[in-house]
């Protein structure tokens, strides 16, 4: 293992939560940044000591680093290629062989049929197999949705495995270097490209990046499933935007203009004599862009009168002179 996690902690591997707790508080205090100012090794040892601790502390995690070492993070891979690997037609412990009726695909007859599982010569063959899709939750502004971005994603790269070739056993025992899955996990970088006008359940789909196949099989798809983080200021709906837009109360009895933020720019609105509180003022072509077509939405102001949050003698007069005048 590249780090092994209880070193690092000072523990053995049987240790208990209340040990693992312990040694950690005692090994950040000793290698804390204030402690140790201006010390770049202290600095790095208290980042592994933290991480360490973050494994060790979380019962399943620490489950996963027990079991897998330092290819912990891609437990989850590991586990689904062993039972596809058991699940594979003619393969798995003791020759099993699992029957899907999707796996007959168009055959028209029985010597279709049986044609898919047997060779000319007579012997059984690996059924074809696409690997899985991946789902991958990915978070992103509105601004991002707005123009398009990427994200680059920490993946597993599977290759077979070359210590047992691919098989998952050497000399009938399971391979300790793949634990009978196959394949090995080298982790690598994945950039995306996540397109303008995407929303809260776009789903991004990259072909070939997800789990693999067998029996000649293609890779599945690694599919993002898009989140777009609330905005403080615009409301969302499809692919309009909403807006509050303050409107000074003499503006909006007497008219005039004011300053209305878009989501790249800020346009000048006006406002008719005599607006009312939440009266929506549609600014064409100003809202998201429209994913996989041409042009955007639109922009809808909503008027909030501003009320002045003083006001001196002489304006509390003329407005109690407004009031007398049944205004």
């Amino acid at each position: 293992m590249a780090k092994d996690f209880y070193s690092t902690l000072g523990v053995s591997r049987t240790a208990t939560d209340k040990e693992i707790r312990s040694a950690y508080r005692k090994a950040a205090r000793k290698h804390h940044p204030d402690v140790n100012p201006g010390d770049k090794a202290a600095e790095a040892r208290f980042k592994e000591v933290n991480t360490a601790y973050e494994v060790l502390s979380d019962s399943e995690k620490r489950r996963k680093y027990d079991k897998y070492g330092d290819q912990w993070e891609h437990a989850d891979q590991i586990e689904e290629m062993q039972r596809a690997r058991a699940s594979r037609p003619f393969g798995g412990n003791g020759g099993s062989y699992t029957f899907d009726i999707n796996d007959l695909g168009d055959a028209g007859d029985l010597g279709g049929v049986f044609s898919q599982f047997f060779r000319r010569g007579g012997g059984p063959r690996t059924m074809a197999r696409r690997g899985a899709d991946i789902q991958q939750p990915v978070e992103i502004t509105l601004e991002e949705a707005y123009h398009g971005t990427t994200r680059v994603l920490q993946l597993a790269a599977q290759e077979p495995c070359s210590t047992c070739g691919g098989s998952g056993e050497i000399a009938g025992a399971t391979c300790h270097a793949c634990n009978g899955a196959g394949v090995v996990v080298n982790p690598r970088r994945l950039e995306v490209k996540i397109p303008a006008g995407v929303a809260s359940g776009s789903k991004v789909r990259v072909a070939g990046e997800g789990q693999p196949g067998y029996g000649g099989g293609g890779n599945g798809a690694m599919i993002l499933v898009v989140t777009v983080r609330p905005h403080p200021r615009f409301e969302r709906k499809g692919d309009d935007l909403i807006e509050d837009v303050d409107v000074p109360v003499t503006t909006a009895v007497l008219g005039g203009e004011v300053e209305v933020p878009t989501v790249t720019s800020r346009v000048m609105l006006k406002v008719p004599p005599m607006t009312q509180g939440g009266r929506i003022f549609k600014l064409a072509g100003l809202g998201m862009p429209r994913l996989s077509k041409q042009g955007k939405g639109d922009l809808h102001a909503r008027v909030r009168i501003r009320l002045p949050h003083d006001i001196d003698d002489r304006q509390r007069a003329l407005f109690e002179q407004l009031r007398e005048a049944g205004v």
